[in-house]
């Protein structure tokens, strides 16, 4: 295996940590029998651990996809509020083979290390999120301070928003198995990520924000294949999105935190059908700009 190299995401802002381009193959493909003892080959989501730790602590293990690790890695510090600042992070170096058993490691190295580290990490709760997700106790400490901007989104937009979505090439139509999140401005779908866990690609996508140093606004939107638990409508939360969107449906304590931090949380959104659960009245049928008309 060669060595993994350095890149920066943008050559403006040389502050933001160092990365390697840890990349793997995403599916590979097996023969399978069917019903009538007849062979073929399917394509299946590659799946595979990777054990993340900060300043030689081990933190967690991931299992993951393993497209984009790096930011992975980045992007569950910030959601779990390890970390306040990209500038905080010095490096992050992931290599698929240095781990036991076959499994990959994620090195993050701080520029000054991580205070009460060992205590913020002790407490551990295992969630609902596929690939077996994981919060650390504090996770629901100075939820109150959470604030969103006052969003609304018309059916039209949400209408266009899902047909972007249903276009987009996705290792699910090939593969399966997999959560994909995206992140919407406007019009403009600006990320879209797939992983075997959607806890994993909503925080993918909280990593590139960083790393692109993406600020957003009351236009956000935030669209997820999966369940809408307390842990994707915290995180969402966390990032500053005020309205959230799920081809699945919603937990209750995933409703009662929406309803908690006054998100718009939508369920069931398929083609031109959903179901908004929380914040009813940001959901406009038509844009305010025709109602004044």
């Amino acid at each position: 295996m060669r060595r993994p190299f350095f890149v920066c995401s943008s050559i403006n802002m040389p502050s933001l940590p160092r990365f390697t381009q840890a990349h793997c193959e995403l599916t590979r493909q097996i023969e399978v029998v069917d019903e009538q003892g007849v062979r073929s080959s399917v394509t299946i989501p590659a799946e595979r651990a990777l054990t993340l730790y900060v300043d030689k602590r081990e933190i967690v293990t991931l299992m993951t996809l393993g497209a984009n690790p790096e930011l992975l890695a980045l992007g569950y510090l910030r959601n779990q509020r390890l970390v306040a600042d990209v500038r905080e992070v010095e490096s992050i170096t992931v290599d698929w083979e240095a781990g036991d058993a076959g499994a990959g490691v994620a090195a993050v190295r701080t520029c000054a290390g991580i205070a009460d580290l060992q205590a913020r990490t002790e407490t551990r709760i295992i969630t609902t999120g596929c690939g077996q997700g994981s919060l650390f106790g504090h996770w629901m400490d100075d939820v109150d301070a959470v604030r969103l901007p006052n969003a609304s989104i018309t059916q039209a937009r949400l209408h266009d928003l899902l047909n972007t979505v249903r276009q987009h090439d996705t290792v699910y139509k090939s593969a399966g198995t997999v959560h994909g999140c995206a992140l919407f401005t406007g019009n403009t779908m600006r990320i879209y990520v797939e992983d075997v866990g959607r806890h994993n690609a909503i925080d993918v996508i909280a990593g590139w924000m960083w790393m692109n140093d993406i600020h957003i606004g009351a236009d956000a939107v935030f669209y997820t294949t999966g369940r809408l638990t307390s842990e994707m409508v915290l995180k969402a939360a966390q990032m500053g999105i005020g309205i959230v969107v799920s081809r699945n449906g919603i937990t209750q304590m995933g409703y009662d935190l929406a309803q908690r931090l006054g998100l718009c949380a939508i369920g069931r959104a398929k083609n031109k059908h959903y179901l908004v659960y929380t914040a009813h009245d940001r959901v406009l049928s038509v844009a305010p700009a025709e109602q004044q008309g």
